[in-house]
């Protein structure tokens, strides 16, 4: 990534963004990615000559009440970069409306139906986007029904986890009835997925426009919560393969899928491509990641946008 410190705001621009909150950590099983996200915007920002303090929702003791914190100093408008239920759903979306600071990334309806892994499928298929198969599994009983309809193998999702967390590939009845009580584990709410064999691809949507793409490439099984932040063998590759035609095609996709849900300002869309060549919408991300292993930085870089600068972009967008 560039360097931060090669990017700086002007006086007058530092004094237009004023006070800047960045808020991670929060509560939810994606509180450790979070953090790490936070603590680079923060850092950058900083660098480049903005005034930002970082808020460490739910603070470590996990006792302190959200909304005190938000109001214990004066917030000008804040970068949310929490992860996951209580920051990407719409819920502090919410509170930071009420409070009127402005913030960055979809508003609360976008939030909740991007963090939501069933409504936004069936938003997909209502809007004639194309997205796999799949069936909701409301308790085990239904366990049967999306054998018949999806076959093997087929992915185990719960519907409200990011970061890739309570998801499993399965090829028999045995590792779905596994896989089903892991993913109730993290929630209610489970889907199962026709699997789709081909590339994965992954679109970082700035300001309304689609970034460079990214073909992700893991020897896992899938890219799970490893590869994307702990693994050194995952592959990113923007010599993606795909003829300027069908990149195009892509492209406009993720900006349809964005829109279709009502983000604004940044986010992610994630695709599988099968091996006839069509694409399928897997999900958007309202607010993805910024670690150091994170697909929109490594997409902006490739744009020419270092990290400094695309988190300073995102921070005007905030309304």
């Amino acid at each position: 990534m560039q360097a931060a410190t090669e990017f700086r705001v002007t006086a007058e621009e530092a004094a237009s963004l004023g006070r800047v909150a960045v808020i991670m950590g929060g509560d939810s099983a994606e509180r450790p990615v979070s953090l790490k996200s936070g603590d680079a915007v923060l850092s950058a920002l900083q660098r480049a000559g903005v005034d930002a303090f970082g808020i460490d929702l739910y603070g470590e003791q996990g006792d302190q009440c959200p909304i005190a914190q938000l109001q214990a100093q004066p917030i000008d408008r804040a970068f949310l970069i929490l992860h996951g239920r209580g920051g990407e759903d719409g819920v502090i979306q919410g509170v930071l409306e009420m409070l009127r600071i402005p913030y960055t990334g979809s508003g609360v309806e976008a939030s909740a139906l991007g963090m939501d892994k069933l409504r936004s499928k069936q938003l997909f298929v209502g809007a004639g986007l194309p997205t796999a198969p799949f069936a909701v599994l409301a308790s085990a009983d239904r366990l049967d029904e999306a054998e018949q309809r999806l076959g093997y193998p087929m992915m185990i999702k719960p519907a409200h986890e990011g970061s890739s967390i309570g998801m499993s590939k399965v090829r028999d009845r045995d590792q779905l009835d596994r896989a089903f009580g892991e993913a109730v584990r993290f929630d209610r709410s489970v889907i199962a997925e026709q699997w789709i064999s081909g590339a994965e691809f992954t679109v970082a949507v700035l300001d309304g426009e689609a970034l460079p793409v990214i073909r992700l490439e893991t020897p896992h099984e899938f890219y799970d919560y490893d590869a994307k932040y702990q693994a050194n063998d995952t592959r990113y590759l923007f010599e993606h393969g795909l003829e300027p035609e069908r990149e195009a095609e892509l492209r406009k996709l993720a900006i349809e899928a964005f829109e279709v849900v009502g983000c604004r300002g940044w986010g992610r869309i994630d695709v599988m491509q099968d091996d006839a060549g069509r694409f399928y919408l897997l999900e958007v991300n309202t607010a993805p990641g910024m670690t150091d292993h994170s697909l929109v930085p490594m997409a902006a870089q490739r744009a020419g946008i270092g990290f400094g600068e695309l988190a300073v972009r995102i921070l005007k967008g905030a309304g």
